[in-house]
């Protein structure tokens, strides 16, 4: 490596992350400080004595991870306002760096307050009471006593399907009613609104929001203060039937009668019917009475009942208030009394910290110096090491190629003397036989001298010299 070339230094994603994570010292991550806002639980179990929930702001959503002691889990209700002192700790998750507060103290429960929209609703039910409840059977009796048509507004969801189920629950009953369906958005206050002011103006005796089952958020429009408003100002006998059997919401409340599903919407007209044709058997003058009867102590139980209901929830209410009280004054005083405890164990803490700190540094210095001296000794050693280890594979590294020269000097005097050999070989070879082709030339010409010219051999003695003369020509 040259002495003009840059060196830079080279991390590990995980090793950015750690000096992040360690730079991020901010007053909040080393002091004590008070968070407040709605809890809300996490997981169901505790890992380590440790649960792990999350705290969020009272004006949005934005929340924070909480870890607390199970000790001080088991005080906390579930979506309060609490205010909370603790510490902020950071944890590498996901190539991220999470921020958790880690609770050390619940300083104050806040003390739940009625909503204004708590104190509409209640105002709302509040004002059906004292208008009271028209009665269905009551509607259809009459409409029976006197010849005429029952007409109904059914307004159900756009594509729904539960026509089907309310048609079998009424069965043969069908007969009687004059059924008219109309469609909306049923999960849009403001689309059951429009279609609510449509219907009014066309004389219905009965009106019925119908729908199947769903999630309770889509449930939430028939929460509505202005559709229930509406709703209870109708001059129709209302009904329920959005296909929920635990959630009742406040149409439900405010209906003047409520079915938990669209079949059994129909199967209690289809009832009450039944009841009604099994009655006009007997005599009119009967029947009358014990309409009136019946329409008399339904409105009386219903009346009573509602009352009941109402007088039990404002003492419960007002119970309720005062326990809130005196527990909030009893946590408080406890609160303190731990606080004052928890500051001494602190002071003792940090005392006891500061003692050990100091010894433990000293330790790690005096263990650092060591350190730096045997690594110190060991560069230089290990630069000797390597300066002997490159002379030695100079001087081996000379050594060969003067080996290297010498091996291809022999091979080069030993390949010249065998290709000499070679041609020596060959050349004494071709000279015996040139001789003897010369011998039996000299015979040949003796011959032809002495006896006629015999072609055959003539020709047998060039193709020979020919032959001969060639190999000659190769060799030298």
């Amino acid at each position: 490596m040259s002495d003009n070339e840059l060196t830079y230094p080279i991390y590990s994603p995980a090793s950015v992350i750690g000096l992040f994570s360690n730079a991020l010292k901010l007053p909040a991550t080393v002091n004590l400080i008070y968070l407040k806002g709605k809890y809300s639980y996490g997981g169901g179990k505790a890992y380590g004595n440790y649960y792990y929930d999350y705290l969020y702001s009272e004006g949005d959503n934005t929340s924070i991870g909480v870890r607390i002691s199970s000790l001080m889990r088991s005080t906390i209700i579930n979506n309060e306002i609490y205010t909370l002192k603790g510490f902020i700790e950071k944890s590498i998750k996901n190539s991220s760096i999470e921020l958790r507060f880690v609770v050390d103290e619940i300083i104050q429960q806040e003390e739940k307050a009625i909503s204004e929209e708590e104190l509409l609703r209640y105002e709302l039910i509040q004002k059906k009471l004292e208008k009271g409840s028209k009665d269905l059977e009551t509607v259809i009796r009459d409409k029976i006593l006197k010849n005429e048509e029952i007409k109904i507004a059914n307004i159900y969801g756009h594509n729904a399907i539960v026509q089907k189920d309310f048609k079998e629950g009424l069965d043969v009953s069908q007969t009687f009613f004059h059924i008219s369906e109309y469609t909306c958005n049923i999960t849009s206050s403001t689309s059951i609104l429009s279609k609510l002011s449509e219907i009014t103006a066309l004389d219905y005796d009965i009106v019925a929001l119908v729908r199947g089952g769903g999630d309770r958020q889509s449930l939430e429009a028939f929460n509505d203060l202005k559709l229930s408003e509406i709703f209870i100002g109708l001059n129709t006998v209302t009904i329920t039937a959005i296909g929920h059997t635990v959630d009742e919401t406040l149409l439900d409340k405010l209906a003047d009668r409520r079915f938990h599903l669209p079949h059994d919407y129909g199967a209690g007209l289809h009832s009450i019917i039944e009841k009604l044709s099994h009655e006009k058997s007997n005599s009119r003058a009967l029947l009358i009475e014990e309409v009136k009867k019946d329409m008399a102590k339904q409105f009386l139980e219903q009346v009573t009942t509602l009352e009941k209901q109402l007088k039990n929830k404002n003492d419960e209410f007002t119970e309720a208030q005062k326990a809130f009280k005196e527990q909030a004054e009893n946590q408080n005083k406890a609160f303190t009394d731990q606080l004052k405890l928890r500051n001494e164990e602190v002071e003792k803490l940090k005392k006891d910290l500061s003692e050990k700190h100091g010894e433990q540094l000293k330790m790690l210095s005096e263990q650092l110096a060591k350190k730096n001296d045997e690594f110190q000794k060991f560069q230089e050693a290990s630069a000797k090491q390597a300066q002997d280890v490159q002379k030695n594979f100079q001087d081996q590294q000379k050594l060969r190629q003067e080996e290297m020269d010498q091996y291809k000097k022999e091979i080069a005097s030993l390949h010249e003397k065998n290709i000499q050999s070679a041609v020596n070989e060959k050349t004494a070879t071709l000279h015996a036989k040139l001789e003897t082709y010369q011998k039996e030339n000299i015979q040949l010409q003796q011959e032809l001298n002495t006896h006629k010219p015999n072609y055959t051999k003539q020709i047998i003695f060039i193709i020979l010299a020919f032959i001969a003369g060639i190999i000659i020509a190769k060799i030298l």
